[in-house]
């Protein structure tokens, strides 16, 4: 009987000390951090020095090479053309991307 009740509490303290855990961005700047070439009071993430959230435009996220086609000529009929944070400022912490035409 001691061993079930053992077991029990064992099962228990498991349940509880998992249920405490969480995870969570530290901060959402990253979120925000469209890569600079020239940094003048930026902040270094990811490998690239971060924009002013404040000075961040639309272009940021904008990549000019869809208008140019892309060789289709394969079973699927598509081109992906891989882009990061080299084409795409706004990539900095969001990682790499495909754009599909």
């Amino acid at each position: 009987m001691k061993k079930g009740v053992s077991v029990l509490v064992t099962v228990a303290l498991m349940a509880l000390a998992s249920s405490l855990a969480s995870a969570s961005d530290s901060s959402p700047l990253q979120d925000t951090c469209v890569a600079i070439a020239e940094p003048e009071n930026a902040v270094f993430m990811n490998g690239k020095f971060c924009k002013n959230p404040n000075l961040t435009v639309a272009e940021d996220f904008f990549y000019s090479g869809m208008d140019k086609p892309g060789n289709t000529s394969n079973p699927v009929g598509s081109a992906v053309t891989p882009v990061n944070v080299a084409q795409i400022a706004g990539l900095n912490t969001l990682g790499t991307s495909a754009v599909r035409y």
